[in-house]
């Protein structure tokens, strides 16, 4: 499997990723290669969720000629392999560390943002006629432990009086009998605005709406390399050379080694892995009492996410293999499955039809960033996991950017991604957290 930490060029003939959104998305659209020299306003090189909406942005609110380069499809990466969950947040700080960090003005500002990102992924449905599958409204934040269970009782409370966030706290027995049987749910938050989707008719929908807009989407496009022409730059690719006066980097953590060394340093390619089982039959859904399709993650630090799909077949998700060439262990499906038995009871004879890995970037700080570090070069990266829906506002506000629009006053527009001390090292750094994750999971 390709390995950004490693690997210089993301090719063309990587394998099919063979995932379930796959199979259940109809709109599968194929872009041609960019095989001619061509002239541009802004290059966007990157067709995940950012790229896509800041392309369309500019395209569509700012009448720029734009155009887009992805080294495989629209929405190869991990933009359509994600579980689908639609959150209000993004990297890996809760709003009371917000508020630790930045003070309750700015926390209350960030929760304002988060809304803002869910907003413009409902605008862009809407806008596009998107058939993404949208499920229910409802996010689960499950207690994995009886004691973490007073701990959400008070994230509730702090949630309801500092934001007038109308979080739902439910004990043990509520989710029994509202949501689902589980196995170790002590307690849980409902969260009111958020929901599932199906990620890859998500992101396929968005270049649809872009080139609509006028932006030109290229795939099978790999850009080698990059170099200052000018004012801009010329941006090369196998078959051709582009001239921009301005550049987007959308590529998060599929960015490849070397191509851009400020950005490859402050951003850190992690494996999250994804199974999904074999539909459950109706006693096992009887049994379960799965009421919602609802979204859900426990409080772990390596935490679990799933959910029940409209074909009740159960999505569960994990950290994976730390390198892409461990990626298709099969090791790491079963301990997922493992896992979801554990959580579920009476489903020790399910087995997962579909299972796949795809990157996510964790920046140092736990913070993403949307920032321009030189002139006319500019970066959205580092959701940690959890960019769904602030990945789409994240290119908005790129776009904003790249026409000289002020961004609301806060620090993820204010300064870079900080780098990775001794970043040669972050792997190993990687492998000593996930065992001391491990160790706090199951024992503290």
């Amino acid at each position: 499997m390709y390995d950004p930490y490693t690997d210089a060029a993301l090719n063309v003939n990587q394998p099919d990723i063979a995932s379930y959104w796959q199979a259940a998305t109809t709109e599968r659209a194929c872009y041609s290669a960019l095989e001619k020299d061509t002239d541009c306003d802004t290059l966007v090189i990157g067709g995940g969720y950012t790229g896509l909406s800041c392309s369309y942005e500019l395209a569509a609110s700012e009448q720029h000629d734009v155009v887009l380069v992805d080294a495989l499809q629209p929405g190869w990466g991990c933009s359509g392999r994600n579980g689908g969950f639609v959150l209000r947040g993004t990297g890996r700080l809760g709003l009371s560390q917000l508020q630790q960090k930045f003070g309750l003005d700015t926390a209350r500002l960030f929760h304002k943002e988060y809304g803002e990102a869910i907003g413009r992924v409902n605008e862009l449905i809407i806008k596009g006629k998107i058939d993404c599958q949208v499920q229910p409204v409802g996010y689960f934040k499950l207690a994995h432990k009886a004691k973490m269970a007073d701990e959400l009782s008070a994230q509730a409370r702090y949630l309801q009086q500092n934001f007038g966030y109308q979080v739902e706290y439910l004990d043990q027995m509520q989710i029994a009998d509202t949501v689902v049987q589980h196995q170790h749910a002590y307690a849980a938050l409902k969260f009111p605005d958020c929901y599932g989707l199906n990620p890859l008719a998500l992101a396929q929908g968005y270049a649809r709406l872009a080139q609509q807009a006028g932006v030109r989407l290229f795939g099978d496009s790999p850009v080698t390399h990059f170099e200052r022409y000018g004012n801009g730059f010329k941006v090369f690719t196998p078959q051709a050379t582009i001239n921009a006066r301005k550049l987007v980097l959308a590529t998060n953590a599929y960015t490849p080694k070397g191509l851009y060394p400020t950005l490859n340093r402050s951003c850190m390619p992690v494996l999250s892995s994804v199974i999904v089982t074999e539909p459950l039959n109706a006693s096992q859904l009887e049994h379960l009492n799965w009421r919602q399709n609802s979204i859900m993650m426990d409080t772990r630090t390596l935490k679990y996410y799933y959910r029940l799909l409209p074909d009740n077949r159960i999505l569960f998700g994990g950290r994976g293999a730390i390198t892409g060439k461990s990626a298709a262990d099969p090791i790491y499906a079963r301990r997922l499955l493992t896992a979801l038995q554990r959580c579920f009871g009476g489903l020790n004879s399910v087995r997962y039809q579909y299972q796949w890995s795809g990157w996510v970037g964790v920046s140092f700080d736990d913070l993403p960033r949307v920032y321009s570090p030189e002139p006319n070069l500019f970066y959205a990266a580092g959701y940690c996991g959890s960019g769904l829906s602030f990945s789409a506002l994240a290119g908005k506000r790129l776009a904003q950017l790249v026409t000289g629009q002020a961004l609301p006053a806060l620090p993820i527009y204010q300064s870079p991604l900080p780098a990775f001390p001794m970043s040669a090292f972050r792997r190993q750094g990687q492998q000593l957290y996930y065992q001391w994750g491990r160790f706090k999971d199951h024992f503290l």
